[in-house]
């Protein structure tokens, strides 16, 4: 830009801005949009983990850290017992309506049977990852989990919540079969299993 198009290039004085224009709420240190929802690399920018308002926004920090795998204070055996129950509990509800069996009258046991087996399959494959002779990987911090429970990833530790992930599993697939089996659920169960009925 030349002189000639910047009237205030040659002026000394400062820059005059009409008073409806200016925004006397806003202060020097206050942090505006652009930095709120700026993207920076969590440590090493080679790494590509980055730091974006999704991964370390308040509510996803809250939900994350509150599940059963990172909330602080829990054995891992109760870590794992507690998300195999749910694992155990919502696993039987596909298996029980829409397995082969749902317009029989074993379609309850078939969904028990077929949602323990999918509890043993998970937990071999927990034992698996356990197997080779080093310890399961460490999850270091970053900007979503601030603690990563350090008891976890060791052998004895994993072995634990593998243990407590089956038991739990169990039995949240009983707890689901005998909801419902003994609730009045007659009413709701045909209507259920006919959504996915052929013909």
């Amino acid at each position: 830009m030349t002189e000639f198009q910047d009237p205030y290039l040659k002026s000394a004085e400062p820059v005059k801005f009409n008073e409806k224009y200016v925004d006397s709420s806003v202060r020097p240190g206050d942090i505006g949009i652009v930095d709120q929802w700026a993207v920076n690399p969590v440590s090493d920018p080679c790494v590509g983990n980055l730091e974006t308002p999704v991964n370390s926004g308040y509510f996803t920090k809250a939900f994350l850290n509150n599940l059963p795998f990172y909330r602080e204070g829990l054995s891992p055996n109760f870590r794992g017992l507690e998300i195999g129950a749910a694992f155990g509990y919502l696993l039987y509800g596909p298996y029980a309506m829409t397995g082969p069996l749902r317009n029989t009258d074993f379609a309850l046991t078939a969904g028990l049977l077929g949602t323990i087996g999918a509890v043993h399959i998970l937990t071999a494959l927990l034992v698996l990852y356990n197997a080779p002779g080093k310890d399961p990987n460490i999850q270091p911090s970053d900007c979503t989990i601030n603690n990563p429970p350090s008891d976890l990833f060791t052998r004895s530790g994993w072995a634990d919540f593998t243990s407590g992930f089956w038991l739990g599993g169990c039995g949240g697939a009983v707890f689901a079969w005998l909801l419902c089996g003994t609730l009045h659920l007659d009413t709701i169960m045909p209507i259920v299993k006919g959504v996915w009925a052929a013909g």
